[in-house]
């Protein structure tokens, strides 16, 4: 880690000490005690992260050390004070503010004789670091989208997974219905051995090799065995969205005709009309 602290350990006008509370050894020797403390939770936090992530740190180079900063700062019930930044994509983040705590807090609670420091962490600031999420607003969001990437996040705190962008464009979804083979086994056919199943892999293989990332989702919106044949039909619905601009309706049916063309010949089912 490389840290950057130009600024000495206080400052009469910019970042004073508490006059007549603390002499300037007990704020320099309390204030070097909260900046590295600090320092080595950011570190560990990252380092974690870093390696949750298979190597591939915050900043996205694994051989760079984290490059870190303290900035003079003001703060209602802490002097002196600072901000510690994280220097993340060409840019400096701030991810804390801290400082050395009013002595007349510890005068209230009964600990006169004590000195402190104290500290808050913007958890976004560091989520944005750690799942390289471009934009704080997105915390606020109600979006399923956003919600759903972090969903069991803390089952496997060993393997953290980066934000996939979305985009802000409207959704066309088309659906696609078919009766299975009836060759295959999944088509209704138990009588025959060794036939070519169905698998749903094999469906969203196709729908990627033609929509590639223009498909944001693909979802079995309904399944019918027909009573007498036994024949298996299914209707999948597939969500087509562009990451950088409104689709048409045109360009999402051509695409989707493309879909069920492959559909038929790689996978030999019977489109549904």
């Amino acid at each position: 880690m490389a840290v950057e602290d130009p600024n000495p350990p206080f400052h009469a006008e910019r970042n004073p000490l508490q006059e007549g509370q603390h002499s300037a050894e007990e704020a320099a020797a309390v204030g070097a005690h909260l900046k590295r403390s600090l320092e080595l939770m950011v570190h560990e936090i990252f380092s974690r992260a870093a390696a949750a992530a298979g190597g591939g740190g915050p900043a996205g180079a694994a051989q760079e050390p984290l490059r870190v900063r303290w900035v003079e700062a003001f703060f209602p019930f802490t002097s002196p004070s600072w901000e510690l930044e994280v220097f993340y994509q060409g840019d400096w983040l701030e991810v804390l503010g801290c400082g050395v705590t009013r002595q007349a807090l510890h005068s209230n609670a009964g600990v006169p004789s004590q000195l402190g420091w104290a500290f808050g962490i913007g958890l976004e600031r560091i989520a944005m670091l750690l799942f390289r999420i471009p934009d704080i607003r997105l915390f606020w969001s109600r979006d399923e989208r956003f919600l759903s990437q972090f969903r069991g996040v803390e089952d496997d705190l060993a393997a953290l997974k980066p934000f996939v962008p979305f985009s802000k464009h409207p959704a066309c979804y088309k659906d696609v219905s078919f009766w299975l083979r009836s060759t295959s086994a999944a088509g209704g056919n138990t009588r025959v051995a060794n036939v070519v199943d169905f698998h749903e892999n094999d469906l969203m293989e196709v729908v990627r090799d033609v929509g590639g990332d223009t498909v944001e989702d693909v979802q079995c919106v309904d399944e019918f065995t027909h009573p007498k044949t036994g024949r298996r039909s299914m209707c999948y619905r597939i969500n087509y969205r562009s990451l950088d601009r409104t689709l048409t309706n045109a360009e999402a049916n051509d695409m989707h005709d493309r879909v069920v063309r492959e559909l038929v010949e790689r996978l030999g089912v019977e489109i549904r009309r």
